[in-house]
């Protein structure tokens, strides 16, 4: 019987699986693998949060694999050496696998796919988790883009939904020993830290589906107005489904696509709700695009100025006050707060607690795209370098550096009853949502509180941030 290898990676569903679906096509028995290798992705090995997150997904395609009549076949070690063993053993014709485009796995991939031609073994690779991989759209000199609007208006054009494949009822495997179980991968928290995250997150294939399906039911129309708002439930919530595979960007465009042509009466609020969201789409795609085409950016700044940026000297006192959400500054530590509890933090937020760290502290902002890769379970090595390098003003389609997110109005504006920073600071719950985003106008307030006063006052770290920034042009 003709037999093939599906390497899985993170693309951890059967649905909408195009490696998957190419192998079951061609062949009688399929092996699903995966190999946990984390030392092949070199200084971006997945961090704690993700690892949480890897767990539970890699559990749940086992549990729908044997629904299935097959299994999870987990190996440590080697891809390369992983898979030509089991080549070997059970007698594959081929290996498939979806692609990835971090720096590290391209490396890793070319060599893996030259090995297994040279021992004759077919070797396939697809996409399944972009809509336009970056190698396809170029500017008008055949370039890679570096500002969004121009990138997205080419790619948005170039998008074409269709209904998703199908995951498969029955899957045939080839009898093979040596498996190992996931909890040997010990990815689980030693010191069980994750009790937030497990009271916050279903990790699977099927509940991406349903989380999918919420989100089309109920925000999607509105999304457009209240995606800023943290304290209510206007977002996705998909950016781990997404990263992890559990769904595919098809599934989620033909989704939303779908919902919007078949609304009744609502239909033009629905429309601009799935534009505006396919539009989010668009930024991830963007953020594969410039990681692909330069690599360098998740050390670097992509801008090559910012690396004579004068950055503050730390003794790591300010940073460790801004990772445990001790700043004084009410959003930026409800933020924090959120990201260890839940290993996930609003969009707006994010962006409003990366400025004060690289503006109003002028810490550099690989520390923050740190402590978000450790702490985050929707951790992306793409979107967390375009975004951290988008806010601070050195990456592509940037904000200049003198945009600097206040965050007193920024709460007032998008906190205005000041929901989400009651919810995540209850020392002070009990202000009045006048002054809840400044507390530090009633001092004998504060000091009773508990809650620090700011560690930096917002005007003139804002001044000195914009003097660093003139002094770096000047240089």
């Amino acid at each position: 019987m003709s037999t093939a290898i599906v390497w899985f990676r993170r693309d951890l569903r059967l649905a909408d699986n195009p490696a998957l679906d190419a192998a079951r096509r061609a062949h009688e028995r399929i092996l699903p693998v995966y190999i946990h290798a984390p030392d092949e992705e070199r200084a971006w090995a997945p961090g704690a949060a993700s690892r949480w997150w890897l767990h539970h997904s890699l559990t749940a395609l086992d549990a729908d694999l044997r629904q299935r009549g097959n299994a999870l076949h987990v190996c440590v070690g080697s891809s390369e050496v992983a898979l030509l063993d089991l080549v070997r053993v059970i007698g594959a014709e081929a290996v498939y696998w979806n692609r990835l485009y971090e720096p590290a796995a391209i490396a890793r991939d070319r060599r893996v796919k030259q090995v297994l031609r040279e021992h004759g073994i077919e070797a396939q690779s697809f996409n399944a988790s972009l809509l336009v991989e970056p190698w396809t759209i170029a500017t008008g000199r055949s370039e890679p883009y570096k500002v969004f609007t121009p990138f997205w208006r080419n790619a948005r054009q170039r998008l074409a939904p269709h209904p998703p494949l199908e995951a498969p009822r029955h899957l045939p495997g080839p009898p093979v020993a040596g498996s190992l179980t996931v909890e040997v991968l010990r990815l689980l928290p030693r010191i069980r830290w994750d009790e937030g995250l497990q009271a916050s997150w279903r990790p699977g294939e099927r509940d991406a589906a349903t989380q999918l399906a919420r989100f089309c039911d109920e925000a999607l129309a509105d999304y457009p107005e209240r995606r800023d708002f943290p304290a209510e439930s206007s977002t996705s919530r998909l950016s781990a489904p997404l990263h992890f595979g559990e769904l595919s960007p098809m599934q989620v465009l033909w989704a939303i696509e779908s919902r919007a042509l078949a609304a009744a009466g609502q239909g033009a609020r629905l429309r601009a709700g799935a534009e505006s969201f396919i539009r989010e789409l668009g930024w991830r795609e963007f953020s594969y695009h410039l990681l692909f085409h330069f690599p360098q950016t998740p050390e670097r700044s992509l801008d090559p100025q910012f690396d004579r940026f004068p950055w503050r000297d730390d003794d790591g006192a300010l940073l460790a006050r801004w990772r445990h959400g001790r700043t004084g500054v009410p959003i930026i530590d409800a933020g924090l707060r959120e990201l260890w509890t839940t290993g996930w933090m609003h969009n707006r937020v994010r962006m409003i607690v990366a400025s004060f760290l690289t503006k109003n502290l002028r810490l550099p902002w690989q520390h923050g795209a740190r402590w978000f890769w450790d702490t985050l379970v929707d951790a992306d090595l793409a979107n967390n370098t375009q975004g951290w390098q988008w806010t601070a003003g050195c990456g592509a389609d940037a904000a200049p550096f003198f945009r600097i997110f206040n965050p007193v109005t920024q709460g007032e504006r998008f906190d205005p009853d000041g929901t989400y920073v009651r919810r995540w600071i209850p020392e002070i719950s009990g202000f009045e949502k006048n002054v809840i985003h400044a507390p530090w106008t009633q001092p004998a307030r504060l000091a009773r509180s508990g809650y620090p006063a700011p560690m930096v006052d917002l005007r003139s770290s804002r001044e000195a941030a914009l003097a660093a920034y003139r002094q770096m042009r000047a240089a």
